[in-house]
């Protein structure tokens, strides 16, 4: 048996059963007295625990055909049809069904009642002096007297004698019966189809955020698949610049971007990693850069030690200094600057990255390296990380990302 079996047997029985507590605490408690009156403790018990295991057989016969249909599933237009139709067939079910098993028992607890009242009615008879007159026949008496005896044994204990003299039992309590057996599967259904709404609800909601999770992780993964070639690529363009000039100044660019390959291979897997480690990488990054544009690039760092433990995003660091490198430094006769700075602002890291030159109209935001840090930062840090790059003057361009520090 499943979680979810005991977990529906174990709420049926517990329903069930502090029903039947409340009408016991009624019963044989605040109305004591009157129910002392008339007697029959050992039938109601035995009568009120029929009833109650035929309320678990009904109800657990309409949950079967509840699941069985997946009227979960319809509109709540027509779960109201279904509401209504389970509601009179199970409730009609639950008391005429119940009656039968009862009345077929020799402790029921209405024929009790009935046989009480019984004795009740004859009694009452008796008292009128009317249990010697055939009162009921045809010519029945005419005084007013006899007449109000007549109507009072009737109404006091439902029985009264038909034409042939037999005793017959007028019960007006059969249509409250139904009615009381009507709301209470009306409340069982409604708080059945309400609790596996609200967790059909709750599993859906939970489903969609698994697969936008999942998403985000592709998404995250592609991204970093393509900063890896894109700056394999350059960093190759690099070195072959140096092979014919020269081969030993080549052979050490070479070592230098394996380490850079290792590290970022390590990176790949990790979500963030240390600002020390990107540096790291930045730093090879821009010794291969420097052989190429020798006196034409200079750098500059200014890091806060403090925030070297910080966690950021992999590569993305060395993805906006490759930037400023191809989109600025490159396409500038004599070189420039490039500037790293890190610090603390408030409860947020900074990372500036500034660079001799100027933007672009599209302000560079067509290439990749820019989106994939924009979508990388949206992604990781639900609206909490911000990145920007603009002109601070009229030499100098300035990307800027500001992030949560991490704990």
């Amino acid at each position: 048996m499943g979680k979810t079996n005991i977990r529906y047997w174990l709420c049926q029985v517990l329903g069930w059963g502090i029903f039947g507590l409340i009408h016991i605490y009624f019963n044989l408690g605040v109305f004591r007295e009157q129910f002392a009156q008339h007697g029959g403790q050992d039938e109601y018990l035995i009568s009120l625990g029929i009833y109650l295991v035929s309320g678990i057989i009904c109800t657990h016969i309409l949950r079967t055909v509840i699941k069985n249909t997946n009227w979960l599933k319809f509109s709540l237009n027509k779960i109201w049809l279904v509401f209504i139709i389970s509601i009179g067939a199970t409730g009609l079910l639950l008391f005429y069904g119940g009656n039968a098993i009862e009345h077929n028992t020799p402790y029921s607890f209405d024929k009790y009642i009935q046989n009480n009242k019984l004795e009740r009615a004859k009694k009452a008879e008796a008292n009128a002096g009317l249990d010697k007159v055939a009162y009921y026949s045809s010519s029945p008496v005419r005084d007013s007297l006899s007449l109000k005896a007549i109507s009072d044994i009737k109404k006091n204990t439902g029985w009264y004698r038909n034409s042939q003299g037999v005793w017959k039992y007028q019960d007006k309590g059969d249509q409250l019966g139904i009615y009381q057996n009507l709301l209470l599967i009306a409340l069982w259904f409604l708080i059945y189809v309400v609790y596996h709404y609200v967790d059909k609800n709750r599993k859906d909601q939970l489903d969609r955020l698994k697969l936008e999770s999942s998403i985000k992780e592709l998404e995250l993964k592609t991204i970093k698949s393509h900063i890896n070639p894109h700056f394999i690529f350059n960093s190759l363009n690099s070195i072959r610049a140096l092979v014919d000039e020269n081969p030993e100044r080549a052979r050490t660019a070479i070592t230098e971007l394996s380490n850079i390959l290792r590290s970022s291979m390590k990176a790949e897997k990790a979500e963030t990693v240390s600002l020390q480690k990107e540096l790291d990488i930045v730093k090879d990054y821009l010794a291969l850069e420097h052989m190429r544009f020798e006196e034409r690039l200079n750098v500059e760092m200014d890091i806060d030690q403090d925030t070297l433990g910080q966690q950021v995003p992999p590569m993305m660091l060395q993805t906006l200094v490759e930037n400023s490198i191809k989109h600025g430094i490159s396409k500038l006769v004599n070189g420039g600057v490039v500037r790293i700075v890190a610090d603390f602002k408030g409860d947020n890291l900074e990372l500036l990255v500034q660079n001799t030159g100027q933007l672009n109209g599209n302000l560079n935001g067509d290439g990749f390296g820019i989106k994939s840090t924009q979508d990388r930062l949206n992604l990781m840090y639900q609206g909490k990380a911000h990145f920007e790059i603009k002109n601070i003057n009229s030499n100098m361009v300035e990307s800027k990302v500001t992030m949560p520090v991490s704990l």
